[in-house]
């Protein structure tokens, strides 16, 4: 007898293990075993017993054992697993184990001769007996939009099963409202239902995981996402895959979270891009989220004030059933956006237009918070030559060094590969010293703002504040409680927020993504200025007050998309979208793989792929998948690795997989061949291309 083990590496869907003669250990599928590795062990999911192995049994290892007090995996997280592997041809392995907490992977007693999955069980013990809220909150009144889009749920609620929903409400129209409310429902079928809520920040958890638990203080809840501590982490997996925790809030990695007792599914902001995981399996959250409702049988809740155009297209089909949350909660009416000219730097002075300038001063003289979104972190895009015209290229990527000011002293930083260097004192290519910052990113503005408004009490949120433990729910209990006038930042602050004395919204050099060679930019863009937009005049009216504002730079006033952004009309964009890429053929009107590949040489990069395209073309049908030629991508070399990509498209998904099945089969026996050098990855519904 031999045990088939699914193992988190690239080279096999499986391997055999001999079995011991005196095994006893009756397995069941997918539960956790230790098995030798090289010189030590690892984790792996058992798959099945099988009577014979086409490996030689002299040269097969020995299977070592199960893994003690492993929780036992629902049989809906096995059928997604192997959903996921098969939509995204990937291994078992490969999706089912990095979804489990790096800490229960790993072999060998820590103190006390204790596993890391005993104690992570005992941590487990303490998390939900500090989660409890102090003060619970009783649920606001709804308004009537919120009411009729509950009577809708509520019978899926009481049902159960699959139904997919999409909740497009303008921002601020009380979606979480919805949400909560929903989960009362979902959560009285049975004392031991759980709900999933899944965001796209990090960021957004803090606020959103004490309004939960305020309103649910005797549902034990917990979060998961990948700023936890291991530990911290592995405990709220636990008591989530144990089915003690009936509330689980995460970011994109919860979907594949074992949940034995699932009764519903939200995603919010489910048109985010951070759903898509950026490499390795490069899954979607969102479509998982999908599939398994379906495969758990309970319904799934996509929501945003900006849909995905691949969901408002399934909506528009009738395969969402599509809700709908015209007005905000409060009562407040919706911003009056404005489009402005930018000012050259030297006339605005701050880099900001004067139009802008005055309407913070005002805004500011009435006592009203402030929004400020530049969409760059870093004090400038890039370090400047005035006499030879070099700059801040990354000897690594095939993009600039940024220029960073930390504590005090400014670094060269690339954002890719992350190398940091030192500003040089001359140019490195004509020795002049006359170099300039060019452009402005947050830390810059941050500073211009102080000097033009020197009595504001600025807070700065991007990435680089972030990193700071802390810092970010800091300064956001700083602003809902009215201790900062001006907010700066990048997307962090775009969605999700809700800042009861912000009345003005300023967005900063957003044309750079209007005329991208990718498709998909002006979608992103559209969605982001919405959301961003979305943050001014949320609270209940004052009479008297003037409507709230949002205030635009661009140079080109005339371009649809900004026509269809002042009146806030998302459906009037996303039928101008759809309409282009139906006469073009992109998605949603056809579907889409990405063959990746790297190597130290493009050469070698684009021969690989000429050579993989060669042999997928006798495997084409006629209607069948498109091979596109293989060209660099975009950001064509990263961390001193070539990229090249090939795009496959096609009219419908199984005619797209049925060929991707029978083409990775042919690369993974022939491509070691002529590529000991390269690495290629497969790349599902590409969001970038």
């Amino acid at each position: 007898m031999f045990a088939r083990i699914a193992l988190e590496v690239p080279i096999s869907a499986w391997f055999d293990y001999a079995v011991p003669p005196d095994w006893r250990a009756g397995l069941q599928p997918f539960d956790w075993v230790w098995v030798p590795w090289g010189k030590g062990r690892r984790l792996g999911l058992f798959l099945s017993y099988e009577a014979s192995s086409e490996v030689p049994q002299a040269k097969l290892k020995t299977l070592i054992g199960p893994a003690r007090d492993a929780p036992a995996m629902p049989a809906s997280w096995q059928a997604l697993v192997r959903f996921a592997s098969r939509y995204y041809h990937r291994s078992i392995g490969e999706i089912g184990l990095p979804a489990i907490p790096k800490p229960l992977r790993q072999p060998g007693p820590l103190s006390a001769g204790s596993t890391a999955l005993e104690r992570a069980q005992r941590r487990a013990r303490t998390v939900l007996s500090s989660s409890v809220a102090t003060v619970p909150s009783p649920p606001p009144a709804l308004t009537p939009a919120q009411q009729a889009v509950l009577a809708t749920l509520r019978p899926a609620a009481e049902a159960g099963g699959y139904q997919p929903f999409l909740l497009f409400g303008v921002t601020g129209s009380g979606k979480t409202e919805v949400y909560l409310a929903w989960f009362e429902q979902l959560l009285a079928r049975h004392p031991r239902a759980q709900v999933l809520l899944m965001v796209p920040e990090i960021s957004l958890t803090p606020r959103l995981v004490a309004q939960v638990r305020a309103r649910f203080p005797e549902q034990d809840t917990v979060v998961l996402h990948s700023g936890l501590a291991d530990m911290e982490r592995s405990a709220a997996w636990l008591t989530a895959a144990e089915g003690r925790a009936r509330i689980v809030i995460g970011t994109r990695l919860s979907v594949l979270t074992p949940l034995p007792g699932l009764a519903g599914i939200v995603v919010d902001e489910e048109h985010d891009p951070s759903f898509k995981q950026p490499d390795a399996a490069f899954s979607s959250a969102r479509d998982l989220a999908l599939a398994l409702g379906s495969i758990a049988a309970v319904p799934v809740l996509l929501a945003s004030a900006t849909p995905s155009l691949e969901s408002w297209q399934a909506a528009a089909k009738g395969r969402y059933q599509l809700l709908r949350l015209p007005e905000r909660a409060t009562g407040a009416a919706m911003p009056q956006i404005r489009l402005v000219k930018p000012a050259p730097r030297e006339v605005a002075g701050l880099g900001l237009s004067p139009a802008s300038a005055q309407a913070i001063e005002e805004a500011l003289a009435r006592d009203e918070q402030v929004l400020v979104f530049l969409n760059r972190r870093g004090y400038a895009p890039v370090l400047y030559c005035m006499h030879c015209g070099w700059l801040s290229q990354c000897s690594h990527c095939s993009a600039y060094r940024v220029l960073h000011k930390i504590k005090g002293r400014y670094r060269l930083i690339c954002h890719h590969c992350s190398q940091t260097l030192q500003v040089p004192r001359q140019c490195p290519q004509c020795g002049a010293t006359h170099l300039e910052p060019l452009g402005q990113g947050t830390q810059a503005m941050e500073e211009s703002l102080a000097r033009r408004f020197p009595g504001a009490r600025i807070r700065r949120v991007d990435r680089d504040v972030a990193q700071r433990k802390g810092a970010v729910e800091t300064i956001f209990e700083e602003i809902q409680s009215g201790e900062a006038d001006l907010l700066l930042g990048t997307q962090m602050l775009a969605k999700g927020h809700d800042f009861p004395k912000l009345r003005l919204v300023v967005v900063l050099d957003c044309d750079g993504a209007l005329y991208s060679g990718d498709f998909r930019a002006r979608e992103r863009l559209f969605a982001t200025l919405m959301q961003v937009a979305g943050r001014a005049g949320r609270a209940a009216p004052v009479a008297g007050a003037a409507q709230a504002q949002v205030i635009i730079e661009t140079r080109f006033h005339e371009d649809p998309m900004f026509a269809a952004l002042r009146a806030q009309d998302y459906e009037q964009f996303a039928a101008q979208e759809l309409a282009e890429r139906e006469g073009v053929g992109f998605p949603p009107f056809c579907h889409q793989a990405l063959l990746r590949a790297r190597s130290p040489s493009m050469e070698k990069a684009l021969d690989w792929l000429a050579r993989a395209r060669a042999l997928g073309e006798p495997l084409l049908a006629e209607g069948g998948p498109v091979m596109h030629d293989p060209v660099p991508m975009p950001m064509a070399r990263l961390a001193n690795q070539s990229r090249a990509q090939l795009l496959i498209e096609s009219p419908t998904r199984p005619r797209l997989h049925a060929f991707l099945r029978q083409w990775l089969d042919v690369l993974r026996q022939q491509a070691p061949a002529f590529a000991s050098d390269l690495a290629w990855q497969l790349e599902m519904d590409p969001l970038e291309i």
